[in-house]
């Protein structure tokens, strides 16, 4: 008896290739990612004994910061922090580095999918002779024909590229966040210095003043004999030297003010920033912070990602080492008469796979493998490096605070005593014990602790921005266990953590 084959039979001849070949997609060759492994240690040197909960770092730079900037309870800042994420021409310029990348990703998804064309011709030929019985030999051809091809990802080529792009399109993301927080830390240390200027020009201003009337009352004790010329030159000149200091700091303040503009995307000349009272106030930043944060910042999260992009090309490189497997068809229509051009005759198909397979490329294929495997190297070793700095840069500010801390309150008492010395060489010298040189001695060496307090607390306001931009931009979004007591309590209500008074 003759067996006629069923219609299950001829479908599963000859779509069993193309099920293997799908079984063979679901590999990929070369590696698969691991983080390069780093010893963190087990704390902050710096830090009050060992943090509790730490672990290693694992990229969270797209958890919420929220408002860093608040901590300081300026308004003003606040608004320019605003003007500065809308129109900062570098964040900006990340902004659409990063929407590149994502339209690489997409354009690398896209060999997932097969490509379609279509095609329409006319083609008119001759051969450059003619005859009287034939007439000129010119003949037209008509063509309509459409094709599909589609490349089947068996060695897992397409999907490694396609790793690679979106662990680039995640670096680039990271990088947009690294640098609006790089600009947000800019802004805030830079308007901060302004206003240390701005209280320093105030007592300044204040001293000359001082001084003014200091030197009308030694010219007239002069007038009444009581005191000396050099009294008066010596008050001449402490004025004098005051007021140019204070005229010093206005280029020092327009410098801050230019860099602001430029960081909330103005012109220098179409921006300005009047003198306000200083109501800075130091943050309370815990020493004890969990170090957790450290993988809230954008530069490490984005060298790590690129580790991994990396770690993708080795396998891109190494599936150039199998055959390239396409499944292809084609077909259309082709006539010599326009009118014939949709008939059957002038109908054509084709339809089958196709093997590509390089044999020989004098080592170019090892030398593509060698190269990805250095380059993965080089990432890891940027990862791990980044992971370091960013441990140096914390441990730095932690125990730049910590220090300035003590220097402070060092430098608070050596103010007091200045300003007592001052009050009693005043009385000396209006009771005419002391002559005025005495008295301006002990006047610069009260201004200069005065003015030495105020650097101070600028170099420590400056110190908690750099501190909370080491963490990652401070630690809005954090578990409740993870979080300093005061922001938990801020928390809870609803308003940004209090600051301590300098």
């Amino acid at each position: 008896m003759i067996r006629f084959p069923t219609l299950t039979s001829v479908f599963s001849a000859r779509l069993a290739p193309l099920a293997l070949a799908l079984l063979l997609a679901g590999c990929a060759v070369g590696p698969d990612y691991q983080r390069p492994a780093i010893d963190v240690g087990a704390g902050f040197k710096e830090g009050e004994g060992t943090v509790p909960g730490w672990k290693r770092a694992q990229p969270a730079d797209q958890a919420e910061r929220g408002e860093w900037w608040r901590v300081y309870g300026d308004a003003t800042l606040d608004a320019l922090m605003a003007h500065l994420n809308t129109a900062n021409q570098t964040v900006a310029q990340a902004e659409a580095n990063y929407r590149q990348a994502q339209a690489l990703v997409n354009s690398a998804r896209s060999a997932f999918f097969p490509t379609v064309g279509a095609d329409a011709g006319l083609t008119r030929a001759g051969n450059g002779t003619s005859s009287q019985s034939t007439g000129t030999s010119t003949s037209n051809q008509y063509s309509l024909s459409g094709s599909v091809s589609w490349e089947l990802d068996v060695w897992g080529r397409i999907r490694r590229q396609v790793e690679s792009s979106q662990a680039s399109a995640a670096a680039s993301g990271a990088d947009l966040a690294a640098t609006r927080l790089s600009a947000q830390s800019a802004l805030a240390q830079n308007y901060l210095q302004l206003r240390i200027l701005d209280e320093q020009k105030r007592l300044l201003d204040a001293t000359v003043a001082a001084y003014e009337r200091s030197l009308q009352l030694t010219r007239n004790r002069y007038e009444a004999g009581v005191a000396g010329k050099a009294d008066v030159a010596v008050a001449e000149t402490q004025l004098e030297n005051t007021r140019a200091q204070s005229i010093d700091l206005d280029w020092q303040r327009g410098q801050y003010e230019h860099a602001i503009a430029v960081l909330v995307g103005l012109a220098p000349s179409r921006f300005a920033l009047p003198p306000a009272p200083f109501t800075q106030q130091l943050p309370e930043i815990p020493v004890a912070l969990p170090a957790t944060l450290l993988e809230r910042r954008p530069d490490v999260a984005a060298a790590e990602r690129r580790a991994a992009a990396a770690n993708a090309d080795i396998g891109v490189a190494v599936a150039a080492w199998f055959p390239d497997l396409t499944l292809s068809a084609s077909g259309g229509f082709r006539s010599g008469q326009f009118g014939d051009l949709l008939t059957a005759p002038a109908r054509f198909w084709s339809l089958g796979p196709a093997l590509a397979l390089t044999i020989f490329d004098g080592g170019a294929r090892e030398a593509q493998i060698a190269s990805a495997r250095a380059a993965y190297d080089s990432q890891a070793a940027a990862y791990r490096q980044s992971v370091l700095v960013a441990l140096r840069e914390v441990e730095d500010y932690l125990i730049q605070l910590r220090v300035m801390a003590q220097e402070q309150e060092v430098q608070r008492r050596a103010l007091t005593s200045a300003r007592e010395s001052l009050r009693l060489t005043r009385n000396q010298y209006e009771a005419g014990l002391v002559d005025y040189l005495s008295v301006a001695v002990v006047e610069a060496t009260a201004l200069n602790a005065e003015r030495s307090a105020l650097t101070l607390l600028g170099n420590r306001l400056n110190a908690s921005v750099q501190l909370i931009a080491a963490l990652g931009g401070g630690w809005e979004g954090l578990p409740q266990a993870d979080r300093p007591p005061a922001a938990q309590e801020a928390a809870a209500a609803g308003t940004p953590a209090p600051a301590t008074q300098p």
